[in-house]
C-alpha cells in the first residue's frame, strides 16, 4: 500500500513541478488556444497541458519499473499489455499535439485512434467475453472491433467534453480514481500503478486547470487520457470478468459518454455531420442557463461521483437496493440532460420531418430535371429551346421567365413566359438571373426567372440548380433559328455562310407558353 500512496504522491509533485514550465513553452512557442465564437474564455491561455501530465506518469512508471518489491515484480511481468497501453497513449497524444500545434484534420486523428487501438487490440488487451450470472458469452473476432469501438469511443468522448476549465480533467481524475480501486480490489496491481499515477498527475495538474485556468489540456492531454482510461478498463477486463472490469470506468464516464451519444443523435437528426462542432454540448447549455464555469464543471462533477460511488456500491453490496440506486441517479442524469436542452427531442423531430419531406421532394425535382432533359435533347432550333425551357420551368415550379436577344441593330427582343395565376404569389416568388450565353465581345445575355418558394427556401434552391443545370448543358449558342424567335443559321467560325447568334437579327416578337 505504501508503494501505491508513493506512486500518487510523486505524480502529484512531478505534475505540479511540471506544469507551469509546460505553460510557459507552450506560451514561447505560441501554442495558444485562441478565444473564438466555440471558446468560452477570454485570454489566450497555452494549450500543451497534457504534455505535463504524460511526463509525470512516465516517470513514475519507470521508478516504479525499479522498486524491488512484489508490486515491482508484478509490474515488470506485465510489461507487454502495458507497454500497448502506454504507446498507444502516445500516440493518440502525438496526434493530438499535432492539432493542438498546426490542426489536424478529424478523418486524420480518427485514423490515429484506430491505429493506436489495433496496436492494443494485436497485443491481445481486448474484450474477450462477458460472464453474467454465471453464462459466459465469447465474442471470438468481433472482440476486435468492439473493443476498438469502446477505445475510440471514451478516447472522443472525453476530448469532446473539455469545453470548460477543469471539466475534463476533473472527469478524468475520478475516472481514473474509480479504475485504481476496482484494480487494487481485484488484486490488480499494474493497472493499479498506472491510474494512481494519472490520477496523481491529473490532482497536480488541476491546479492549474481551475478556473480561471492558466493551462489547458489541449486535444494531445485530452486524447491522451481517454485513450489510456479505455485501454487500462480493457486490459483490468483482460484479468477478471470483462463486465466487472468495464462496469465500473462506464459509470465513471457516463456524462461525456451520454453527452457524445446526444450530440452525435442531435447533429445527425438536423442533418449536419456528427463530427461538426457546435454549442450543443451539457457544458455550453449550463452555461447558456446562467451558470459560471466552475458551477457548471462542479454540476458535472457531482453527477460522475454519483454515478461513481453508484458503481462502487454495486460491486461492495449486491441486491437489488444498489439497482434501484443506480436508477435513480440514471434518472437524474437524465433529467439535467433534458432540462439542459442538450437533446431538444421536439426541434429535432421537427428537422426530421421536414427533412424527411424535402428528401421525398427532391426526389421528384431530379424525376422532373431528367424528364426536362429530353425535351432540350429533342430541340433543334432556338424555338424548340425556348419551349423546352418553359416547359422544364412549368414542371419544376417556376412562375416565370424573361430573356432579351441582342439584335444586329442594337436593340434587344424580348422572350417572356408566365404561369397563369401566379400574380397572388408575387410575395413567395425568389427572383434569380443566370447567364445563358456568355459572350466575348459585349455583354452576356441573361434569363430572369421567378421560382416558387414552395415549402422552403432549399426546395427553391434545389430547382434552380437543377433548371441552372439544364441552360448549362444545353446551350441555346449551339442552335439555328428556325425564324420564328431570334438564332442563327450556325456558328460564325468554322461554319461559311453561318452568322454568330450573338449578331442574328430576330424575325418577329412572340412569347413562349408550355407545350
Amino acid at each position: 500500500m505504501r508503494t501505491y500512496v508513493a506512486v500518487y504522491l510523486g505524480a502529484f509533485v512531478l505534475a505540479m513541478l511540471i506544469t507551469p514550465r509546460t505553460a510557459r513553452l507552450a506560451r514561447a512557442a505560441g501554442v495558444m488556444d485562441i478565444p473564438g465564437v466555440r471558446r468560452v474564455h477570454r485570454d489566450p491561455t497555452p494549450r500543451l497541458g497534457g504534455i505535463a501530465l504524460v511526463l509525470a506518469t512516465l516517470i513514475m512508471l519507470m521508478i516504479v519499473l525499479l522498486v524491488d518489491n512484489a508490486i515491482g515484480r508484478a509490474f515488470r511481468g506485465g510489461q507487454t499489455q502495458l507497454i500497448a497501453v502506454v504507446v498507444g497513449s502516445l500516440l493518440v497524444l502525438l496526434a493530438g499535439t499535432m492539432d493542438d500545434i498546426r490542426g489536424l484534420s478529424v478523418s486524420a486523428k480518427l485514423a490515429f485512434e484506430i491505429a493506436a487501438a489495433l496496436l492494443v487490440c494485436a497485443l491481445g488487451v481486448r474484450i474477450g467475453s462477458i460472464s453474467v450470472a454465471g453464462i459466459t458469452l465469447a465474442f471470438g473476432w468481433f472482440s476486435w472491433p468492439l473493443t476498438m469501438l469502446w477505445i475510440v469511443g471514451v478516447t472522443n468522448a472525453l476530448n469532446l467534453i473539455d469545453g470548460i476549465d477543469g471539466l475534463a480533467a476533473g472527469i478524468a481524475l475520478i475516472a481514473c480514481a474509480a479504475t485504481a480501486f476496482l484494480a487494487v480490489y481485484l488484486g490488480q496491481p499494474v493497472m493499479a500503478v498506472l491510474m494512481l499515477a494519472l490520477s496523481g498527475s491529473l490532482s497536480g495538474f488541476l491546479m492549474f486547470n481551475f478556473h480561471p485556468a492558466r493551462v489547458f489540456l489541449g486535444d494531445g492531454g485530452s486524447l491522451f487520457l481517454g485513450f489510456a482510461i479505455a485501454a487500462g478498463s480493457v486490459m483490468s477486463a483482460t484479468k477478471s470478468a470483462a463486465l466487472l472490469g468495464l462496469g465500473l470506468p462506464v459509470l465513471a464516464l457516463a456524462v461525456p459518454i451520454c453527452d457524445t451519444f446526444f450530440s452525435m443523435l442531435r447533429r445527425a437528426l438536423t442533418q449536419r455531420s456528427i463530427v461538426a462542432p457546435d454549442r450543443g454540448h451539457i457544458h455550453h447549455r449550463l452555461l447558456k442557463m446562467g451558470a459560471s464555469q466552475t458551477q457548471a464543471a462542479a454540476l458535472i462533477w457531482l453527477l460522475t461521483l454519483a454515478f461513481t460511488g453508484v458503481g462502487v456500491f454495486m460491486f461492495v453490496k449486491r441486491g437489488m437496493i444498489p439497482l434501484l440506486v443506480y436508477c435513480c441517479v440514471a434518472a437524474l442524469l437524465m433529467a439535467v440532460f433534458w432540462i439542459a436542452g442538450t437533446l431538444p427531442l421536439r426541434q429535432c423531430l421537427t428537422h426530421l420531418r421536414r427533412r424527411l419531406r424535402v428528401n421525398h421532394e427532391a426526389k421528384g425535382q431530379r424525376r422532373q430535371y431528367e424528364q426536362a432533359a429530353l425535351y432540350f435533347e429533342e430541340a433543334a432550333s432556338f424555338d424548340g429551346w425556348w419551349r423546352s425551357a418553359c416547359t422544364a420551368a412549368d414542371q419544376m415550379g417556376f412562375t416565370g421567365l424573361r430573356m432579351r436577344w441582342p439584335c444586329d441593330d442594337g436593340s434587344a427582343q424580348s422572350l417572356l413566359w408566365a404561369q397563369p395565376g401566379t400574380e397572388a404569389r408575387a410575395d413567395q416568388t425568389a427572383h434569380v438571373r443566370v447567364p445563358v450565353l456568355r459572350q466575348h465581345l459585349g455583354p452576356p445575355v441573361w434569363l430572369e426567372c421567378d421560382v416558387a418558394i414552395g415549402s422552403s427556401l432549399e426546395s427553391a434552391s434545389r430547382r434552380m440548380m437543377l433548371f441552372s443545370r439544364l441552360l448549362e448543358e444545353y446551350s441555346p449558342a449551339d442552335l439555328p433559328s428556325d425564324g420564328a424567335t431570334p438564332g442563327s443559321a450556325g456558328r460564325k467560325a468554322g461554319n461559311s455562310g453561318g452568322q454568330d447568334p450573338r449578331h442574328a437579327k430576330p424575325a418577329h416578337t412572340q412569347s413562349a407558353t408550355p407545350r
